[in-house]
């Protein structure tokens, strides 16, 4: 019998459509890379979803953020996320937090989360996350820098301690060698970040563009969803 996930099932077989449903995925951040990596999930066949993200939908998301629309302009990201994956797939369970997780949040990690995913920007909590989750030895892959970019095709999977060029790469890699973690599945860069120091609304931001961060989500969430399968 025809269903959804039939033409996937096509090339992972009927056990693995089963493991992706039965599998819980946790993404922190649904912005540029977050919401295709959520996308990316949900199409394959994930299941069951724990989305993190404080953050409401705002104009300057219009020009990289799959769930950004005109319509969803002040809309909590969770909510318009949730949404989204119950239009794709209304039997998907889904548990949504909005609040940013940073060092001092309360750990809710349970046995139950079979991979983690980190799309957040400050380092500190990406630090923390990633500490966590290897002291609860959850799998977890971890986004580097996709601003002031503008070539998709030079993404890379690797260790942390494998990448080169990458800025937050580098500051991560000091961190996590600090904390004796001895490896970290990141997504990264070759390309070397435009230079640039504008300023919108008085804050030195990095630029972006729709098709750098998309890509980045997509490759991430194949990424996970080869793991699961595996």
């Amino acid at each position: 019998m025809l269903n959804q996930f039939s033409r996937t099932e096509l090339i992972i077989g009927k056990d693995g459509i089963e493991k992706l449903n039965k599998s819980k995925v946790a993404i922190f951040g649904l912005g540029g890379v977050g919401s295709f990596v959520t996308e990316g999930l949900v199409r394959a066949g994930i299941g069951n979803f724990i989305l993190v993200d404080k953050d409401v939908y705002e104009l300057t998301n219009l020009n990289r953020q799959l769930y950004a629309t005109k319509k969803t302009i002040g809309k909590p990201k969770v909510e318009v996320a949730k949404e989204r994956i119950l239009d794709i797939n209304p039997k998907a369970s889904i548990e949504t937090l909005q609040k940013f997780f940073m060092p001092d949040t309360k750990d809710f990690f349970d046995d139950s989360i079979n991979y983690i995913i980190d799309c957040i920007d400050t380092v500190t909590a990406k630090i923390e996350l990633v500490v966590r989750a290897k002291n609860k030895n959850i799998p977890i892959i971890s986004c580097m820098g996709t601003g002031n970019k503008l070539d998709p095709t030079k993404f890379e999977i690797d260790d942390i301690y494998n990448t080169s060029i990458c800025p937050l790469a580098k500051v991560m890699r000091k961190e996590l060698k600090a904390r004796n973690i001895d490896g970290l599945k990141v997504l990264y860069s070759k390309e070397e970040p435009i230079k640039q120091n504008k300023q919108i609304d008085g804050k030195l931001v990095p630029g972006s563009i729709s098709f750098v961060p998309s890509v980045a989500g997509l490759i991430i969430s194949g990424e996970v969803v080869k793991d699961i399968i595996r």
